[in-house]
């Protein structure tokens, strides 16, 4: 065995909150949590009502990254609760969540890589668009992003599987990826993974900002267009910020040791903070980029909640 079972056994955090701190932290992670997922729900229900939106593309990719968020934001908030409610849970129970946090983790910035592709094609290429982004490539394209996070992931628990012993998976741990996946093996496939991700999808966001940037600046030259390009332009820069902080969960680990070395008496605060900006700020953003900023989506939206709102009233008027 490369670690031993007792091991498991042992949190890595050695400083606790104060039971005021801990219920503090709780309530405005789960606050935030059910203010995005709430916000995300109702994208998701305006989606679901409207054909329109299933024609496009450009919003399937958009609903399956509200939707992923949505999954991640509930997976990792619950691991949050959990951590200070019973502290360690069932090792099995553990290592679900743990597998489907990472997923949908893994899958944000390449739905984000690939919502830029589209967005280029869009605006660098529109009378190819239709030929190159059908809906059933789309949908190919989704499922290939679950299977790059599956490779990614999904060895990590096989060696688990085969390494540690049966009784692991019948203890209790403290749920933490490092605490349960922690063979060397998927420590170095982790960090090669986490490059080639970090380096794939970065070049791909670089190179499709420059195209619709040059794109942008040509119809402006030209006083042509109705500024769909300095928007797509503008879209791809709120991509890479969001990426920018998904990303900053590749370099947890050596944030984490930065923390403990800089502010060791804070070190829990501090940490808090970082899971605020790195977990929870890149799900307040995805809904702004469309949800928000797209004409035909807003416009769905608004008579989604103006319709609701009415049919409130009426009931209520009705009582």
């Amino acid at each position: 065995m490369n670690s031993s079972f007792s091991n498991y056994n042992v949190s890595s955090q050695s400083y606790r909150d104060s039971l005021s701190s801990a219920v503090a932290k709780n309530v405005i992670v789960v606050a935030l949590g059910l203010i995005i997922n709430y916000t995300n729900g109702t994208l998701i229900n305006t989606f679901r009502k409207h054909q329109i939106f299933y024609l496009n593309p450009r919003y399937i990719l958009f609903i399956h990254l509200v939707l992923n968020d949505m999954i991640q934001l509930t997976v990792t908030i619950s691991l949050l609760v959990f951590s200070y409610v019973f502290y360690k849970i069932n090792a099995s129970f553990c290592c679900l969540l743990i597998t489907l946090a990472v997923f949908t983790t893994f899958n944000t910035p390449l739905n984000l890589a690939v919502m830029a592709v589209e967005c280029y094609i869009a605006i660098c290429l529109p009378l190819r668009h239709a030929e190159l982004c059908t809906i059933k490539r789309t949908y190919i394209l989704i499922g290939w992003i679950w299977v790059m996070s599956a490779v990614s992931m999904l060895p990590d628990v096989f060696i688990v599987m085969a390494t540690e012993p049966a009784r692991l998976f019948h203890s209790t741990i403290f749920c933490e990826r490092d605490n349960l996946f922690r063979h060397p093996i998927s420590l170095k496939k982790r960090d090669v993974s986490h490059i080639i991700s970090l380096i794939g999808v970065w070049l791909t966001l670089f190179y499709t900002y420059f195209k619709i940037f040059f794109a942008a600046k040509a119809a402006k030259e030209v006083k042509s267009g109705d500024g769909n390009a300095t928007k797509a332009r503008n879209t791809i820069l709120l991509h890479g910020f969001q990426l920018l902080l998904c990303m900053l969960t590749y370099v947890g680990p050596i944030v984490k040791k930065a923390l403990f070395y800089w502010f060791p008496k804070y070190y829990v605060h501090a940490a808090f903070v970082c899971y605020i900006i790195i977990q929870i700020l890149p799900r307040f953003i995805s809904p702004i980029v469309y949800g928000l900023r797209d004409k035909t989506f807003r416009q769905y939206l608004k008579n989604y909640l103006l319709c609701t709102a009415k049919s409130a009233s009426m009931l209520t008027y009705g009582k």
